[in-house]
């Protein structure tokens, strides 16, 4: 089969397409045949390195996909061939306190596939069986395979930070995949939400998903604006994965009880940190990694029901996954880009 592997870390040349001999899977793990990868910005960091990481390279890349059961393993029970199924990122032991009390993503053995054990980006993919879930019905490949790593991690995000209908929220990116996962929950929770973006195309896209205020970052600052939107008041919840760049400008658009709550860093992960403004304006900081078991399959089911929607931007071939990652660190994307292996 062919699959996308980092052997080394470097630049999109370091994506090397190659071919690998097929998985069989082993007890309670099921053969999928990929129908579609979904990229996520880990991919970017797999792919650079992270200082102070290590990455089991060789990987396979990609933590998102979605495709057909072509085999199973020993002991695997209610899962058929021919099932057309939505992969589930994060794998866990389930056994363990953090495991039984529906905090997966605490396990000291938690893994993300594409991060810590080969991911998704081939033609085929082996999973433990309790990594696959029916693909929702009435959404294709390209959509099953656009949400689960991003729109759980979202979900997980607001759940922890307590969003309520009523209160305001500034969802930072909101052309990204967590971005626009965030924009529809927070308005499925009732909030008022103001989105960032980085051009007006992408601005009248978000407020198409639902934002009631969107801000170009591009051409204005967006501690101004959301001042001209909120006055002195601010916002009761911050969603951040930019870091360093916007990191302090998001502090200062707390209103008092304020929390901000962040999933990732691309901009960087050193930031400057006020404590006067942290403990006289009562706030609070919350860190977040992907979700639960449980967050996951509420979001499939809310796909399933049509109340959130995958965002895809653009398909392409397993061969372009180069061109797919520059596309991807250009930011100039609104979603998801998918291939189609």
């Amino acid at each position: 089969m062919k699959a996308v592997v980092v052997h080394e870390h470097g630049g999109v040349d370091k994506l090397i397409v190659e071919e690998r001999p097929l998985p069989d899977p082993g007890p309670r793990e099921v053969r999928v045949r990929m129908e579609a990868v979904g990229l996520n910005h880990l991919d970017v960091w797999v792919r650079r390195g992270v200082p102070g990481h290590e990455f089991p390279l060789p990987l396979i890349t990609s933590s998102d996909g979605a495709g057909v059961v072509d085999a199973v393993g020993p002991g695997v029970q209610n899962i058929a061939v021919g099932s057309e199924v939505v992969i589930l990122p994060g794998v866990s032991c389930g056994a363990c306190a953090f495991c039984q009390s529906g905090r997966d993503q605490l396990c000291e053995g938690y893994q993300i596939l594409g991060e810590a054990r080969d991911g998704c980006c081939a033609e085929c993919a082996v999973v433990p069986d309790a990594n696959v879930a029916p693909k929702p019905a009435g959404i294709d490949f390209p959509a099953a395979a656009s949400f689960s790593l991003s729109f759980q991690t979202s979900w997980s995000m607001l759940r922890r930070a307590g969003l309520e209908p009523g209160e305001a929220i500034l969802i930072h990116g909101a052309g990204s995949g967590v971005g626009t996962a965030a924009v529809q929950i927070a308005k499925l929770l009732g909030a008022t939400v103001i989105a960032t973006a980085g051009s007006h195309a992408k601005c009248e896209a978000a407020r198409a998903l639902g934002a009631d205020y969107a801000i170009d970052y591009s051409s204005e600052d967006f501690v101004d604006a959301v001042r001209g939107i909120r006055g002195r008041s601010g916002v009761d919840v911050v969603f951040e994965h930019v870091g360093a760049e916007t990191f302090e400008g998001s502090m200062r658009c707390l209103a008092r009880g304020g929390r901000l709550v962040t999933c990732g860093a691309t901009t960087g992960g050193d930031v400057r940190l006020n404590l006067h403004r942290l403990f006289f304006k009562n706030l609070s900081l919350i860190g977040n990694t992907m979700g639960s078991r449980e967050d996951v399959l509420r979001v499939i089911e809310l796909v399933g029901q049509g109340r959130l929607k995958p965002i895809v931007h653009t398909v392409m071939g397993l061969d372009e996954v180069s061109r797919a990652h520059e596309l991807l660190e250009s930011r100039d994307v609104f979603g998801k880009i998918v291939l189609k292996p």
